[in-house]
């Protein structure tokens, strides 16, 4: 009974353990190139942020025009006061047949009042509200920047847990080619035309073969954390990848002529619309800032009920126009003028620059593009050779015609030929991404 309780007991335990595994488990994710693309395009922690950002600006134009709009504001009040005639700057002279109390009160007043107030014209408030929508602007372009960046940080994420994928592939087939290799090595031996050194020489390199194999599966679950992180998702999340490095993975929106990817890269990017949108900002800004100068008019009036009691008060009412004329402030809007002239000045020479790393960039992922095409013909008749080179190999070992020290040596050049072979690829398919980044489409990738 005793065994059978414990026995009861270990498979609870059991049960308990398994259950536990399986809620401490990663979750698993089917993902393509497209969907990671997306995901950072709506909910990267960047996009996010950016996005919050336009809400801030769009918020300051209602502020802004607040300032042009009517205010209305309503009060009541109750006071019970005594004063001294002196103390209001009242004397009489002496002689005088009448005498005055020197305190008065207390007495109650009562008051309500509804104020409203217009701005009838003020032109710098005006100019400071364009800019407003200036600012809105640029922000939704830093935006649109910020999903530029953030797509493009998950394509290269997706393209390297690719690449460290097809890389783990290429290290099991090794590590399957290196048992093969030993077995044979061993057979040869049985059979009295090997010596006991190609076995050793086998054997070697199948533990080498384990242990990148090892190496590459460490590395394989890395980029799924890389990409995790770039998809801002749980860095627990396992991703089955959908995709393989086949040539038109990476492919966008973006053309590879250079005499269209160039103008498209300066009409689409947002991060120079960003920057031409500072710039205009500070020019009218500076505008509205010399705008304040210019008179401005202000309608006020209120009306409302005043009187000793509630029971006796009698409506009361006030209209005012008011013309107000700056004249000197301490010359600070002559400093301010001045800085956001700076500011438009120092935009201008970043549009420039950036007009100048636009072009170079797009160039650049041409040329990558380009070389990358040729490197993957050439590691793909450097696969077919090296594998043609381990299947004579083989050949020529199993006869007993060679050691199996040509078969190792065949093998390691397959190794390197898969390496060689999965880095053209990669290489073309982070170009193309690279590329699609330059001319402002790195949302379209796919």
């Amino acid at each position: 009974m005793r065994s059978a309780g414990w026995l009861l007991v270990g498979s609870w335990a059991c049960v308990g353990a398994g259950r536990a595994a399986a809620q401490a488990a990663p979750a698993e994710r089917r993902l393509t190139l497209a969907d990671a693309v997306y995901l950072a395009a709506q909910a990267a922690p960047a996009v996010e942020a950016a996005t919050y950002r336009v809400d801030e600006a769009e918020a300051r134009v209602r502020e802004t025009r607040a300032d042009l709009l009517p205010a209305v504001t309503a009060t009541a009040g109750y006071v019970n006061r005594s004063a001294t005639l002196a103390s209001t700057g009242f004397s009489f002279p002496p002689g005088l047949p009448f005498s005055l109390p020197a305190l008065i009160g207390p007495y109650d007043n009562v008051d309500g009042r509804l104020r409203v107030s217009q701005t009838l014209f003020d032109y710098a408030n005006w100019r400071h509200l364009e800019a407003a929508h200036v600012g809105v602007e640029g922000s939704a372009a830093e935006r649109a920047a910020s999903v530029q960046t953030a797509t493009r940080a998950a394509a290269a994420a997706y393209l390297r847990a690719v690449r460290t994928a097809s890389l783990l592939g290429a290290r099991q087939a090794d590590a399957d080619i290196a048992a093969e290799l030993v077995s044979l090595a061993e057979a040869q031996l049985q059979a009295g035309v090997s010596a006991p050194l190609d076995v050793t020489r086998a054997r070697t390199q199948l533990a080498a073969a384990r242990a990148a194999l090892i190496v590459a599966r460490n590395q394989r679950q890395k980029a799924d954390i890389d990409l995790a992180l770039a998809l801002g998702a749980d860095p627990g999340t396992t991703y089955v990848l959908a995709d393989t490095l086949t040539g038109d993975l990476g492919a966008s929106a973006a053309s590879a002529d250079t005499a269209r990817a160039l103008p498209l890269a300066l009409a689409r990017r947002p991060d120079l619309l960003a920057e031409e949108s500072r710039g205009r900002h500070a020019d009218i800004e500076r505008g509205a800032i010399l705008a304040e100068r210019l008179p401005r008019l202000d309608l006020a009036a209120d009306f409302g009920p005043n009187g000793r009691t509630p029971e006796n008060t009698l409506n009361t009412r006030t209209i005012a126009l008011q013309v107000t004329i700056p004249f000197l402030d301490g010359f600070r809007r002559s400093a301010r003028s001045a800085e956001q002239a700076a500011t438009a000045h120092e935009s201008g020479v970043r549009s420039r620059e950036l007009r100048r790393q636009i072009a170079a960039q797009v160039r650049a992922a041409l040329l990558d593009i380009a070389s990358g095409a040729e490197e993957h013909e050439v590691a793909a008749q450097r696969l077919a050779l090296a594998a043609e080179e381990l299947s004579e190999a083989r050949e020529r070992f199993a006869s007993g015609v060679a050691g199996n020290i040509e078969l190792i040596n065949a093998q390691a050049s397959l190794n390197q030929a898969r390496d060689a072979e999965i880095d053209a690829r990669y290489t073309t398919a982070a170009a193309q991404v690279s590329l699609a980044y330059a001319t402002g489409v790195a949302d379209t990738v796919h």
